[in-house]
């Protein structure tokens, strides 16, 4: 009979043995480290970063600059991800989200070079260990530094991700997942290249010269990864002699070496055909040089003669136009339209010329018509006249018989530049026309007002232009870059900073991204026209039509909207602090996550308006309607609302902490001051939504505010 101790010896021994798991194959553990390895990665990326949009979210104060190499980082990553570049009015950020954002960019790096180090000095990074996986060189060494930026640097993610890379910028989408899609395939198609290798390593390693190894049984994993038995046992038996254990007589001996002496061998017996073979090699190459030399040579020949004879056709044509020359009107039509086939800057020069002195009206349209063939290139040259005559109209002691002249003259280049920029819609993406006066102009004779309807001017740069009057009915102010995707980096995007554009007409143009700083759009109508992410900062749109607008996260800090029409406009996530607001009608208007703290809304309609989550500290709606308007946890701290109509507003969720309410309207029958809080009987009246409403700290909230903020669930230190 077996002893109790003896029989507990043989319970544990069974125990353990039922418990004890089959270990994991090395390839499953590989593939697993790997997976660890790459969310570690991700994860020290991405946490700091929702971190700081939240911060970001939340923030309420003095914002500092972003960091500088964060914005490079940025346009880089912008850049090279056909992504949008960072907005002006996103170069402010909180203090936490600078330090949170800055975290996200060093921690992968710093993270990436010590994981490199740990497999280069030890030969397995933190989940490799984790693991028992290990990597190792035949003489069962680490791999050492330079292995592992072979290994991993370009092996495993470099050549992987560059294919991937350029399969996708010719894939001709814009979509990151789709890139993401194609790196995971290529990265885990180059994993799994071990398959097709006897002693499973995958390219990376073969281009390394390193080896995958269980960590606790280096031996056994030999065996069980290469069919040569015989040579693995020499090297165990070496191991057990106490020589240095290899993985080198398991390697199959390279067979380019056989190949190099196979060739050497072949040609030290033919070597009348190598000597043929160099002969005609040679004679491609001279045969080669010799055409292309005088394809260049006969190039510049045919240049040379076409610009010689465009310079003799120059001169003839000269010679027509001159004063003293006897030549017909009709001959002077044809000398006009020729010169604008020249594509010559002298013949460009002297049709602007042309214009600027001829009084003839037919020989006028002729020259528009020969300036409009040149195409853009005209541009310039009728800009620099443009700018000439109005600074010439804009002098104080302009002439009043010159005046006229020179009115008419101004009108000839402005309908030159408008009929190229109409007729060429889509192709002056790099013309720069600042400073250029096409606005309204009247004579005697006629007036001048530039319509671009429907027309393409992405691109196009019209700083400090006068555009006063001017329609551009749907045109279009930003189009796709060279990659003809928009949203990237290289998107074409007027710049219409600091432009006069009083009651011009832009309505259901596209302005997106535009930069509108300090333009002057008094009057103007805007009415369904695209503004998303458009830059207004300083811009004056007093008066202006934006009757459901889309000005979603568009810039309008220290803008002018006095008076100005925004029912049923998109305005959510847009920045508008300090902007200046009084008496604007914003009927039902959206303005979710905007930035609205220090603006001024004295006086306005704001029924119906959409301001949850809404940014509006030390805003002024003082003598507001906002009737029905949504604050659902707005951030209202100081918020000015004296004599503001509040029926119906749902103010739950709201920080009202330094709130102004004194006369502030919450109901449209307000109880009486000595009335009873009991007395009230909420279902009969409209009112404001104020459960769970902290009023604790709201500045003037007299007896009435009081009663119906108690008898409809609100926080207040006299609530019974």
């Amino acid at each position: 009979m077996a002893t109790p101790s003896l029989r507990r010896s043989v319970n544990r021994v069974r125990y353990s043995g039922q418990e004890k798991l089959p270990p994991l194959p090395l390839v499953t553990r590989r593939f697993l480290a790997w997976i660890v390895e790459v969310l570690l990665v991700i994860a020290s990326m991405l946490i700091p970063l929702y971190i700081g949009i939240y911060i970001q979210s939340q923030f309420v104060g003095e914002p500092v600059p972003i960091n500088p190499l964060l914005a490079v980082m940025a346009e880089v990553i912008a850049k090279a991800f056909h992504l949008p570049t960072i907005d002006a009015g996103d170069s402010n950020v909180a203090p936490l989200t600078n330090l949170f954002w800055s975290i996200a960019l060093v921690a992968p790096l710093v993270l990436i070079v010590w994981q490199l180090y740990l497999l280069a000095k030890t030969g397995s990074t933190l989940p490799k260990r984790w693991l028992s996986v290990r990597v190792v060189t035949a003489t069962l060494k680490p791999p050492g530094l330079r292995r592992v930026l072979l290994r991993e640097g370009i092996g495993s993610w470099g050549l992987p991700l560059l294919v991937a890379y350029i399969l996708w910028c010719y894939s001709g989408t814009s979509s990151l997942s789709i890139l993401v899609g194609i790196s995971s395939l290529m990265v885990l198609t180059e994993g799994m290249s071990a398959r097709f290798h006897p002693q499973r390593r995958c390219l990376h390693d073969r281009l390394a010269g390193t080896y995958v190894i269980d960590a606790n049984r280096p031996s056994g994993l030999y065996q069980s990864q290469s069919s040569h038995g015989r040579l693995i046992s020499r090297s165990h038996q070496q191991t057990e002699t106490g020589e240095e254990a290899t993985l080198t007589d398991t390697v199959p001996k390279p067979k380019f070496k056989h190949q190099q002496r196979k060739w050497w061998r072949w040609m030290r017996r033919h070597p009348h055909f190598v000597v043929l073979l160099v002969a005609l090699f040679s004679m491609a190459t001279v045969l080669g040089t010799l055409v292309g030399t005088q394809v260049y040579v006969q190039t510049q020949a045919n240049h040379r003669a076409v610009e010689q004879h465009n310079t003799q056709q120059f001169l003839t044509l000269m010679k027509q136009l001159s004063p003293n020359s006897s030549t017909t009107l009709e001959e002077r039509q044809r000398a006009i339209l020729a010169l604008g086939t020249l594509k010559d800057p002298q013949a460009l020069q002297l049709l602007v010329n042309l214009l600027g002195q001829e009084t003839n009206s037919n020989l006028l349209d002729k020259v528009q018509q020969a300036l409009v063939n040149s195409g853009p290139q005209a541009l310039p040259y009728l800009q620099r006249l443009n700018q000439y005559l109005a600074s010439l109209l804009t002098e104080r002691y302009t002439l009043t018989d010159k005046k006229e002249l020179w009115t008419q003259q101004l009108q000839e280049t402005q309908q030159a530049i408008a009929k190229i920029l109409l007729v060429y819609s889509g192709k002056v993406h790099s013309a720069n026309l600042n400073r250029i006066n096409l606005g309204q102009t009247n004579t005697e004779s006629g007036s001048f007002t530039l319509v671009l309807d429907k027309t393409d001017l992405s691109g196009i740069q019209l700083k400090a232009a006068n555009l006063n009057h001017a329609s551009f009915r749907g045109t279009q102010f930003r189009g796709p870059g060279e990659d003809g995707r928009l949203d990237t980096s290289d998107d074409w995007i007027a710049d219409l900073s600091d432009a006069q554009m009083p009651a011009a007409n832009l309505t259901q143009s596209d302005l997106s991204h535009v930069l509108m700083q300090r333009t002057n759009l008094v009057l103007a109508t805007l009415n369904r026209a695209n503004l998303s992410a458009a830059s207004l900062t300083g811009a004056n749109l007093s008066s202006t039509k934006l009757m459901e607008a889309n000005l979603h996260a568009a810039v309008l800090a220290d803008a002018s909207l006095t008076g100005a029409n925004l029912a049923a406009a998109d305005l959510s996530l847009a920045n508008l602090s300090g902007a200046r607001l009084g008496q604007v009608s914003a009927l039902g208007t959206k303005m979710q996550s905007a930035d609205l703290s220090q603006s001024d809304w004295r006086g306005s309609d704001l029924s119906q308006a959409d301001l949850s989550h809404a940014n509006l500290s030390d805003a002024n709606f003082s003598n507001t309607r906002l009737t029905g308007a949504d604050f659902h946890n707005a951030q209202m701290t100081n918020v000015n609302l004296r004599n503001a109509d509040l029926n119906l507003v749902d103010l739950r969720g709201a920080n009202l902490v330094g709130a102004d309410l004194q006369g502030a309207i919450l109901s449209s029958s307000q109880s009486a001051p000595n009335q009873q809080f009991k007395q009230i009987n909420s279902s009969s009246i409209q009112s404001a939504l104020v459960k769970g409403v902290d009023f604790s700290k709201v500045k003037n909230l007299d007896t009435k505010q009081v009663a119906y903020i108690c008898t409809q669930g609100g926080n207040h230190p006299r609530c019974p």
